[in-house]
């Protein structure tokens, strides 16, 4: 048996979810491009713990996002995942942003390429083959013309979250598709969150930190 709770903080998002032995009981988020993480994480686990009629003290484990994201994002994220491991004295789990994002997509052929955007002409990507199994694990790639072409010229390949929007812009390959409505949340996570439970896939409460994949640049409130 395990109720855990799961954040996602890695962008925009504000992402809080809690679930039952894997399947979703209660979820709130609010994507806004100015990052009120801040303000509304610890509202949104009270209301989501509130809404499923459990307390806090009921929780058998607490996952987070650990990116690759927003330094910023993750660090609220993270330092709430932990605070209250700590406080409750139950384990922490960790989560790929970007496998997340992938689980979103179901596709019956091809590649997934869930992506967010960085600096530049440059995103966070990973890859996924259509089983959500990770063929290539996250990294930060500057686009070109030709990126991603290996994959293209074998079948689809769908580019899903806000770094689709840049490549979309560059390119011009018939197999690749592209969808810039899909952002990290916790509510799709739910499954694979508890297999890691089940399977004692821990971190280390006291020296766990997120994944940022490159150095911190301040970002600020629009």
């Amino acid at each position: 048996m395990a109720l855990i709770l799961q954040l996602e903080t890695a962008s925009t998002n504000c992402s809080v979810s809690l679930s039952w032995e894997g399947e979703l009981l209660a979820s709130k988020e609010h994507n806004s491009p100015s990052f009120s993480h801040s303000e509304q994480l610890h509202l949104f686990i009270k209301d989501v713990v509130e809404e499923a009629g459990k307390t806090l003290q009921q929780l058998d484990a607490i996952s987070v996002s650990k990116g690759p994201g927003s330094y910023t994002g993750l660090r609220i994220g993270v330092s709430a995942a932990k605070g209250l491991c700590y406080a409750l004295g139950i384990p922490l789990i960790s989560t790929r942003t970007l496998k997340g994002m992938a689980l979103q997509k179901n596709i019956k052929k091809g590649v997934i390429l869930p992506m967010l955007d960085a600096r530049r002409m440059e995103v966070y990507v990973a890859v996924f083959d259509a089983s959500h199994k990770e063929l290539e694990p996250a990294r930060a790639q500057i686009i070109t013309p030709d990126a991603f072409s290996e994959y293209a010229e074998k079948g689809p390949v769908y580019l899903i979250g806000s770094g689709a929007i840049k490549c979309k812009e560059v390119l011009k390959h018939p197999n690749l598709h592209f969808d810039d409505t899909v952002i990290p949340s916790s509510v799709s996570i739910c499954k694979e969150v508890y297999e890691k439970f089940k399977s004692e896939s821990f971190e280390d409460v006291a020296y766990f930190e997120p994944y940022y994949l490159k150095d911190f640049i301040l970002q600020t409130k629009s």
